[in-house]
């Protein structure tokens, strides 16, 4: 799926957690935003005030953290933010509220991630019971087709990736390639990505 008939789209990630703190697998779970997590939304408040995206639809993930994002990124440029369960992050399964040194010393020894500064994202493939890539993707593919308006979209860390991998037809295997961070938008506007900070 390319992004060239797509509409514009901006997408964001919530702003740090408690968990994400302390190196923690949220998942399906959540914990609260931190008071750099709050800057962080604030940041992306400053962004989008620059952007005319007013009148764009904004949808959220239902998850609090990203909801609580939303709030802080969207005052005094609308107040309609609706939530999409598709948008949620990607299921951890029984790695849930886990720490993530743990999830890596608990996977086999011939099993070898890349841990970098976001994490070692392929460790999301290996969660007990968790979504896995594949059903991701399909989730992010089916929301992105249904897209028709201009969006700015709230999410998560490997969601986030992931809706960005559809848009500009990467593999799943190509997910560490793209940028991640907090407090920063991606500009997604006929399939060139930009990261506004």
């Amino acid at each position: 799926m390319g992004g060239l008939n797509l509409p514009p789209l901006m997408v964001l990630r919530h702003g740090q957690t408690e968990w994400n703190r302390e190196g923690r697998m949220q998942g399906a779970l959540d914990s609260p935003l931190t008071a750099l997590g709050q800057s962080q939304a604030l940041a992306q408040n400053r962004i989008l005030k620059n952007v005319d995206v007013g009148h764009w639809d904004w949808v959220s993930s239902p998850q609090g953290r990203a909801r609580a994002t939303a709030a802080i990124a969207a005052a005094g440029i609308t107040d309609d933010v609706r939530t999409d369960p598709a948008l949620v992050e990607i299921g951890v399964g029984a790695w849930s509220g886990q720490l993530r040194a743990e999830c890596l010393a608990s996977l086999p020894p011939d099993v070898t991630v890349q841990d970098g500064p976001d994490g070692a994202l392929e460790l999301y493939e290996y969660a007990p019971n968790g979504e896995g890539f594949e059903a991701l993707r399909a989730r992010c593919e089916a929301f992105v087709s249904a897209l028709d308006r201009p969006s700015v979209l709230i999410t998560h860390g490997i969601t986030s990736r992931m809706i960005r991998a559809v848009i500009l037809g990467l593999r799943n295997d190509q997910l560490a390639e793209l940028p991640g961070g907090q407090g920063v938008v991606y500009s997604l506007i006929k399939g060139v990505q930009k990261r506004l900070e």
